[in-house]
């Protein structure tokens, strides 16, 4: 009998490399693919230097004229080949496709919510506790029955896809056991209270970002610090014009959507955003003219708290290339990671684009064309939109956010089973 097994999350180990060989010998045709973090990573290693430029230390000084470090970016600017047979509009597409996308994330919600399965608890060899759900779904619609599985443990989630025969059951131990998860110190056992459905939602949403919010920042020609910048009251025409190409306009009040922390009830961060959802991602804008202006505040607090604490930020930038750019340095923020340069040239109607990403920050695709300019403004949106959103997922992997979100993990998984399991020691 063939079958099909995807493993999306979860490092091929020797003990799964053995399964694979037996399952191989008994006739079962199956692929597994490694974690979605160790995956880019062995791809982002093979990506060329020409495409993501190098490290460059960024320096800024103080009001005294002290240099300060800013800390290290690496500047992606495309190719700077100037003997390269490209124009503006005729690059070739490259692979501009969103990294561990929607439909690999969400499975529970997706698969499993409201629909008839069943969910277990149990602690490993190691006294840690883990989760396991398991669904019988049809196979993309095809309508092929197969189980879905999820584990989650304070490692990770591992998800994985095994065929139904109609003549077998299949145990819970030996969907443990194509997971690599083979001793216990307690076995699992299925949890009957549906509310528990409520809580494993909770652990999904440790996964990553589902929907997004990115700062837009407007910076006139020749500004060049950051209470310039976020004290711009309204955009030029071009800004306007891009925004717009970015989503569209909502109106706050009464906003039943993903809001990205913006108040909906009393127009305190602004009466409107902009919007839009790209590829099963909501996505909302903190754009720094939408945001409250203060004539007394010069710097602008509101508008900082805001974009200050988005891991992306677009910067949006007035002025002829040859004039002085923006940098990083520039901004007082320890929580941005990714700056993504814009720049629009009204004579031949284009965008160019420019990457900053602070270095602990694994590469992420797509590459930049060579030359970074766009000339077809829809090719332009989708590409700066998946640039930015695979940017703020391969931020997710730095040490810093990885540890937070396995802390947090580990800490919800014991919580919860200490209502379930009272003896299970904390």
């Amino acid at each position: 009998m063939n079958s099909d097994i995807n493993v999306y999350l979860g490092r091929e180990k020797p003990g799964i490399m053995r399964k694979r060989a037996l399952l191989l010998r008994k006739g079962c045709s199956f692929e597994i693919t490694s974690s979605a973090s160790e995956d880019l990573g062995c791809r982002r290693g093979d990506f060329s230097r020409k495409h993501y430029g190098s490290v460059e230390l960024l320096i800024s000084s103080d009001a005294d004229g002290a240099i300060q470090r800013a800390g290290r970016f690496r500047v992606e600017n495309g190719s700077s080949d100037e003997t390269s047979d490209y124009t503006p509009g005729t690059w070739r597409r490259t692979d501009v496709h969103l990294e561990n996308p929607e439909y690999h994330t969400r499975w529970f919600f997706k698969y499993f919510l409201g629909k008839v399965h069943q969910n277990y608890v149990g602690t490993d060899a190691e006294k840690n506790p883990f989760y396991l759900s398991v669904v019988l779904s049809d196979q993309n619609n095809q309508r092929v029955p197969q189980y879905r599985a999820i584990l989650w443990r304070k490692a990770g989630t591992l998800k994985i896809s095994l065929p139904y025969c109609p003549t077998k059951t299949l145990s819970v131990k030996s969907i443990l056991s194509a997971m690599n998860l083979d001793r216990f110190e307690r076995g699992p056992r299925e949890i009957l209270n549906p509310e528990i459905q409520k809580d494993l939602l909770v652990l999904e949403e440790q996964e990553g970002s589902v929907n997004f919010k990115f700062g837009v920042l407007y910076a006139k020609d020749g500004q060049l610090t950051d209470d310039e910048m976020f004290s711009n009251e309204t955009g030029s025409e071009s800004f306007e014009k891009f925004l717009s190409l970015l989503g569209d306009s909502v109106t706050l009040q009464g906003w039943a959507g993903y809001r990205g922390g913006l108040d909906t009830k009393n127009d305190t961060t602004g009466m409107q955003s902009i919007y839009t959802v790209y590829q099963g991602h909501e996505l909302m804008f903190h754009v720094s003219t939408m945001l409250p202006y203060s004539k007394e505040n010069k710097q602008q607090v509101e508008r900082k708290r805001h974009i200050g604490n988005d891991i992306v930020t677009i910067v949006f930038q007035e002025g002829e290339d040859a004039s002085p750019s923006f940098k990083p340095s520039m901004i007082r923020s320890h929580f941005t990671h990714i700056f993504a340069l814009v720049r629009y040239n009204r004579e031949n109607d284009s965008y160019r684009l420019k990457i900053f990403s602070e270095e602990s920050v694994p590469l992420f695709g797509p590459p930049l064309p060579s030359p970074p300019v766009f000339t077809d403004h829809q090719e332009f949106r989708d590409f700066l939109l998946v640039k930015l959103i695979n940017g703020e997922k391969a931020t997710l992997e730095t040490p810093t956010f990885a540890q937070k979100r396995q802390r947090t993990l580990d800490m919800l998984i014991r919580s919860l089973c200490q209502d379930l399991m009272p003896d299970l020691p904390k």
